[in-house]
């Protein structure tokens, strides 16, 4: 039986210790600088200094400042007090305050940062409580993290998925002289790493991204002694941009990130930005930081295996009953809602069919789909079975918008009135329609509507940057350089795809990209639609329905039979700071538009729509860009109809 934990406070350095790991943390700054664990000292980089170990940080600028940048700050508590003590658990507190002397030069937050260590567990959990008052500055607030930085010499195996694990180079093969820094400035090319076996690979930390539903698990495997080190993150609701959203994970160092907030992927549009009068408080976490270890002759990634049980563990146990701050309420706290969503699409069927596996969520009010864009509250999602049926449980006290968006069918769902959670409730919402958008009969169409161009054809990387991951990976987009290989394949002409003939898997690019002039300036590139009407209908209009499942910096305009025609059919004007095509995702912010073709610009026979992506302004052409999620043509709504019923 473990002798339960202790807690050894020092004059300048607190230590929790509950028999199975010792964590330490300086005071009352709160970092962590040591781990010991199963005969290793300390797990953490013993070469760094003890503030660049293992911290929480986040990145500020003052109100009206434009951008995702701002000022980098290492979150240091200037108190420490302990929360709670005992034989079962300690919980220990660093805070800081803010005043009004200090505006302009510190965030204008209250922080409390905890760390809790239980009996028996191996390993320890961290939260955070965020808190602004009313009367403080407005401020911007583009990034907060936790990070830990583990020893080189131990950790050079990465998992955060059964595929997408792998050894590592070291942070070493980075620098001048082994690495050779590539057109983004985290991508560099490995030329001489100390293992030749990494040599000719691309680095970069954006190849591990991955969506916040699936980012439940990840971390790093010591192989001598073997020992495993891994973050487990029971919830999302804490996490900002919905289940879709993209983030950080683990990247050469070795470093293990947990990302609350971030504009990776979305740009400013996720930027938390706090109004003047606004007031705010936010709890980031619990997480909780799970150490491993097998005896030596075992199969390393058993570790692996035991930190995925380990996850669903403290998924089952969410929310947690331990955390001692009034401000993360426990179950009984909380309420349910429940439900059925239904499609309604006329051409599709005369009866509403079941919205399978549609995500359903209660996020902050909004617009529709706002929930993507949203970062000062809490979201709670859950996936609908085959027949739509949901359940989202454990919902803080609050009022919400329901929102729904269906792989498969195009479009976003909001129920029409505001749902207010109390403690305990249980709110049924019998069954939901959602009507996705819908004028006319399907005449074409171009991909599926799922939120990303991953169903495009995404060709092989240049063979001079590689990571040996992603060969024959589903993730086969991750690979630097794919931007490239653009220019390659249509060296003088743009894209143009002919509807019935060609095949969006082979003959339509994933991104729409700039083109490289011989002057080594670039241009914009138009991309041409063919298809066949018999017959224009002169009675309604068409509709062209583009979603888009990314845009950097673009703007895309849409002509009928003209490639000339000024002004455009249509322009989405200047869009996007997602900044996926360089970051190797496939696809950032959800974007519809609902484009009304007149009759008159069609003809009976041959059509063609020109989509033209103006934006040029960069050299680079992974900046500026677009990724089609799906394009679908309708016909006129009254024809149709009255077809239906003669």
């Amino acid at each position: 039986m473990s002798p339960g934990v202790q807690l050894h406070i020092e004059k300048s350095h607190v230590v929790m210790d509950n028999g199975i790991l010792k964590v330490k943390l300086s005071k009352p700054d709160g970092i962590v600088t040591g781990i010991k664990y199963n005969g290793i000292d300390n797990l953490l980089e013993v070469l760094n200094e003890e503030v660049n170990r293992g911290y929480w940080d986040l990145v500020w600028s003052e109100a009206g400042s434009t951008g995702t940048t701002g000022t980098s700050d290492v979150i240091k508590g200037t108190s420490f007090r302990v929360i709670k003590e005992s034989k079962k658990q300690v919980e220990i507190s660093f805070t800081r305050l803010w005043d009004p002397s200090l505006q302009g030069k510190s965030v204008p937050l209250n922080i409390d940062k905890r760390f809790i260590m239980l009996r028996n567990s191996s390993g320890f959990y961290t939260y955070a409580i965020y808190e602004h008052l009313k009367e403080w500055p407005p401020f911007n607030l583009p990034q907060t993290r936790i990070v830990f930085k583990l020893r080189k010499d131990k950790f050079q195996y990465m998992a955060m998925a059964d595929n997408r694990q792998r050894y590592m180079p070291l942070p070493d093969d980075r620098l001048p002289g082994r690495g050779e820094p590539l057109a983004t400035p985290e991508a560099v090319l490995l030329v001489n790493p100390i293992e030749p076996e990494f040599k000719g690979e691309v680095d970069d930390k954006y190849q591990y991204s991955c969506e916040n539903k699936d980012l439940r698990v990840h971390g790093w495997i010591c192989m001598d002694p073997l020992v495993g080190f891994w973050q487990i993150t029971p919830s999302s609701e804490f996490r900002s941009g919905g289940p879709i959203k993209q983030n950080l994970t683990s990247h050469v160092g070795p470093v293990n990130l947990a990302m609350f907030l971030s504009a990776h992927y979305a740009g400013e549009d996720l930027v938390l930005k706090l109004n003047p009068d606004e007031p705010w408080k936010k709890v980031f976490g619990p997480i909780f930081m799970y150490l491993n270890s097998v005896t030596d002759g075992n199969d390393p990634l058993y570790l692996w295996e035991d930190a995925k049980n380990q996850m669903m563990i403290e998924v089952e146990s969410w929310p947690y009953n331990f955390p001692a701050s009034d401000d993360f309420p426990t179950a009984d706290q909380r309420g349910s809602v429940s439900g059925r969503l239904q499609i309604q699409d006329w051409f599709l069927s005369d009866e509403c069919i079941s919205a399978n596996c549609a995500y359903v969520g209660l996020a902050p009010p909004g617009d529709v789909g706002s929930w993507q864009r949203e970062c000062k509250g809490y979201q709670f999602w859950t996936t609908a079975d085959a027949d739509g049926y949901f359940s989202i449980n454990n919902i803080r006290c609050g009022s919400y918008n329901l929102y729904a968006w269906v792989p498969g069918v195009i479009g976003d769902y909001q129920h029409d009135d505001f749902i207010t959670i109390n403690a305990g409730c249980d709110i049924d919402l019998g069954y939901l329609v959602f009507e996705p958008p819908r004028d006319g009969p399907t005449l074409w169409e171009i991909g599926t509507p799922d939120r990303t161009a991953a169903e495009f054809y995404i060709p092989d990387p240049d063979p001079k940057y590689i990571n040996k991951l992603y060969i024959n990976h589903p993730d086969r987009y991750r690979q630097y350089g794919l931007w490239e290989r653009y220019a390659d394949l249509y060296p003088d002409e743009d894209l143009v795809y002919t509807v019935g003939v060609s095949d969006y898997k082979k003959d339509w690019f994933f991104a729409q990209v700039t083109r490289k002039l011989s002057d080594d300036t670039y241009q914009g590139t138009t991309w041409q639609i063919k298809f066949k009407l018999d017959l224009v209908d002169t009675i309604g209009s068409y509709t062209l329905r583009l979603a888009l499942a990314t845009a950097h910096i673009s703007e895309l305009q849409v002509r009928v039979n003209d490639p000339k025609t000024s002004p455009p059919l249509f322009s989405t004007g200047v869009i996007g700071h997602d900044n996926t095509i360089a970051r190797h995702g496939i696809h950032g912010l959800y974007r519809l538009y609902n484009i009304e073709v007149p009759f008159t610009q069609l003809v009976d026979g041959h059509n063609t729509i020109f989509l033209t992506q103006t934006m040029a302004s960069s050299n680079f052409p992974a900046l500026q860009g677009i990724m089609y999620d799906y394009i679908r043509f309708e016909g006129p709504s009254f024809s149709y109809s009255k077809k239906k019923t003669n």
